[in-house]
């Protein structure tokens, strides 16, 4: 069956016949895209493979340089007859405009027409020209000339005088050397009177120099300020317009939730809305989805194109929405809806227990399951720190050494007094501890061993996710081996020189790494039964034995 025309709302090409509707909505930022989600994904890629109503370099061709992916989305909806379809949407603008036939428009588009946005730029456009023209004055110019060569000129003669004074001292002081071991009590007072003089006379001098030039830049100055107040004034209407239009903007854009409530962008955000908070396939979705009186079925979201240099995006693949743009704006539009339990919100560690591989009276090696944090997390109470600290009660200090990821498993140390600990951490940070992670790789991997220096930051818009990042991270070091290639997986050894968050994950995923993300990962890959990633063996100095600790826990895989 076709689209309906005229309509953003599409009918399914397949049979969903024996497909269940979900009971509850997608919990957009951790989930497992429904099968209903998947076809219909799949309908707007054909449609992207085929169509020619835009023009745009997702990337997929080799041969076509400047490509940019671009995040799609897919809403399931019933319509008001209760008939089963889907919307799609796309993520900020494509092919440099908001409105395509197929994709449903955005939530507010400042690029209308007839807006108040495009008027009130036009004014702004106005000022800013009228700006430009007075700062291009001829009389301003010549006066800002002058006060430069002015500047120039009083430096120069500043310090020709402070120079004077260094050697008019340094003359002064070889008279007294010559002079005053030959010479009376009065005649070395009077001699000693005169330098004074002279020396003050010299700071005098200095002194009137720096007001004579002070009182001419200042003369200057008068005469620049004069000529520039219209276009402070000009500055000043022109912030307080675009203030005012900022807020216009944010009571504007405005987004609907199941009951049919509006909330301003300004009130969402408390009038500080990141920067493209509202122009994500998400937010788009939901509010044609209201605004046309359609009931929301599931959602998700996917990566068309070449992947952006510092982020880890695989074409077709399925992502989470964002968390810094669209988790306050979908907090206001999901009410309303039966969504599906937020999985981050369960304790993934209960019924697993901390096994014991090594123990002496110092420290402590374990064994820690996946899907289990190392420390407290914001939600979460229960970790391998809360454990110990009840495991080993007399123990004092920070205890843990180092950490795992929560879907990371394998060995983590724990030392038994702040002594310990801090001995323990000199370790790590002098890079004497030598740590092998083993790891699957969602692919078949042609080179046999290497090193990865891609550097980490946090990003800032999509927390706890890394990018790559070279102005801003921080340096990132793994050397990796082959071990094994069966069944289109790889299996490897990981050898992290540096420590970083998801550092193996990003450099295992990121196309600049081993471009093949660890199997189970949810971040950079694909979600499986568990994150196939293990720290099975590490190996130090004992801090206070002075003998050498081996310590092996084999993976489970």
């Amino acid at each position: 069956m076709k689209s309906i025309q005229h309509s953003c709302f599409h009918t399914f090409s397949n049979s969903i016949s024996e497909i269940e509707i979900p009971k509850k909505f997608t919990f957009p930022f951790f989930y497992e895209a429904h099968p209903l989600a998947k076809i219909a994904a799949k309908e707007i890629q054909e449609y992207l493979k085929k169509q020619t109503d835009f023009e745009h370099n997702f990337g997929l061709d080799e041969h076509k340089k400047g490509a940019i992916g671009k995040m799609f989305g897919v809403l399931v909806v019933k319509d008001k007859k209760n008939k089963l379809g889907f919307l799609a949407a796309f993520s900020g603008k494509l092919a440099n405009a908001n409105h395509h036939p197929y994709f449903v428009p955005p939530v507010f588009d400042l690029l209308e027409d007839h807006g108040f946005f495009k008027a009130e730029e036009e004014v702004l456009n106005e000022i800013n020209a009228e700006i430009e023209k007075l700062e291009k004055q001829e009389e301003l110019l010549q006066l800002k000339q002058k006060r430069k060569k002015l500047t120039s000129e009083a430096e120069k003669d500043i310090q020709l005088q402070k120079n004077r004074i260094v050697e008019e001292k340094r003359k002064r002081d070889e008279i007294r050397k010559q002079n005053l071991p030959k010479l009376d009590v009065d005649a070395k007072e009077k001699l000693n009177v005169e330098l004074s003089e002279a020396s003050k006379k010299e700071s005098i001098l200095l002194k009137k120099m720096k007001k004579y030039w002070k009182l001419n830049v200042e003369k200057i100055d008068e005469a620049i300020q004069l000529k520039e107040k219209p276009i402070q004034l000009l500055k000043q209407k022109r912030k307080q317009k675009s203030a005012a239009l900022q807020q216009k903007i944010f009571k504007h854009y405005a987004f609907l939730n199941a009951k049919q409530e509006h909330l301003s962008l300004g009130d969402i955000f408390n009038n500080n809305p990141p920067a493209g908070a509202g122009e994500c396939a998400a937010p788009k979705l939901m509010q044609y989805a209201y605004l046309n009186h359609f009931k929301p079925i599931c959602m998700a979201e996917f990566w068309w194109g070449d992947s952006p240099p510092s982020q880890v995006r695989k074409h077709q693949q399925f992502y989470p929405a964002c968390r810094s743009k669209c988790e306050p704006i979908l907090g206001h539009m999901l009410q309303g809806l039966s969504v599906e339990e937020n999985p981050l919100l369960q304790n993934p560690a209960e019924g697993k227990q901390l096994a014991i591989l090594f123990e002496d009276a110092y420290l402590v090696a374990i064994h820690k399951p996946a899907e289990f944090l190392s420390v407290p997390g914001k939600n979460l109470v229960d970790s391998v720190l809360t454990r110990a600290k009840k495991l080993f009660p007399n123990a004092s200090g920070p205890l843990l050494v180092h950490r795992l990821d929560m879907s990371t498993s394998g060995i983590l140390l724990i030392a038994k007094s702040e002594k310990i600990h801090k001995k323990l951490q000199a370790l790590f940070i002098q890079r004497k501890v030598r740590k092998r992670y083993v790891a699957l790789l969602n692919g078949v991997l042609k080179e046999k061993s290497g090193t990865i220096n891609l550097p980490l930051r946090v990003d800032l818009d999509n927390r706890p996710h890394q990018l790559v990042c070279y102005d801003y991270g921080k340096p990132a070091i793994t050397q990796w081996k082959r071990i094994e290639v069966k069944n289109k997986q790889t299996r490897v050894h990981f050898f992290p020189i540096s420590g970083r968050t998801h550092q193996l994950r990003v450099h295992a995923a990121h196309q600049l790494g081993l471009n093949l993300p660890i199997v189970g990962d949810d971040l950079y890959g694909n979600k499986a039964e568990r994150l196939y990633l293990h720290a099975e063996e590490i190996q130090f100095i004992h801090p206070i034995s002075k003998k050498e600790v081996k310590i092996y826990s084999p993976a489970e895989f």
